[in-house]
C-alpha cells in the first residue's frame, strides 16, 4: 500500500520503429521523495542498448524536452540541465553550451503522473 502513490512509469520515443528508440524511465522510490530519478535507455537494435543516469529532479520539475541534433544525435533538457547522446553506439556526450536542432517533443508527467511523450507540433513553412 505505501508504494501505491509512487511514480514508477517510462515513455518512449520512437526513432525508426521499435528498434531504434529513447526512453527516459521515472521513478519516485517512496512517496514522501519530492525527486524523481531518471535514467534514458537508449536502444538501437541489434547494435546497441545503453542506460544513461540522468540524475533527479523535483517532481514539478520534469519536463524534459528532446531535440534533434544530427545523425542519431540527440539533446534533453530539463531547464538548465542538459544532456547529449548518441544512438549509433549509444554513448553519452559532452553537453553543448547551447541547445540546437529540431525540437521532436517533451516527457513530462501527466495530471496522474504517469510520464508521457508529447510530440512537438511541426513548424510552420516560412515564407
Amino acid at each position: 500500500m505505501l508504494l501505491a502513490g509512487c511514480v514508477d512509469d517510462s515513455a518512449t520515443y520512437y526513432i525508426d520503429g521499435n528498434q531504434h528508440a529513447l526512453t527516459v524511465r521515472a521513478m519516485q522510490e517512496y512517496f514522501w521523495n519530492k525527486d524523481i530519478t531518471l535514467d534514458l535507455l537508449a536502444s538501437r537494435m541489434p547494435d546497441c542498448q545503453r542506460r544513461i543516469s540522468l540524475g533527479k529532479l523535483p517532481m514539478p520539475d520534469v519536463e524534459i524536452e528532446l531535440f534533434a541534433s544530427g545523425a542519431n544525435v540527440y539533446t534533453l533538457r530539463a531547464g538548465e540541465q542538459v544532456w547529449r547522446v548518441e544512438t549509433e553506439g549509444c554513448s553519452e556526450l559532452e553537453a553543448p553550451e547551447q541547445v540546437t536542432g529540431e525540437p521532436l517533443g517533451l516527457f513530462h508527467l501527466d495530471e496522474n503522473r504517469k510520464l508521457v511523450f508529447e510530440k512537438a507540433e511541426p513548424e510552420a513553412p516560412k515564407k
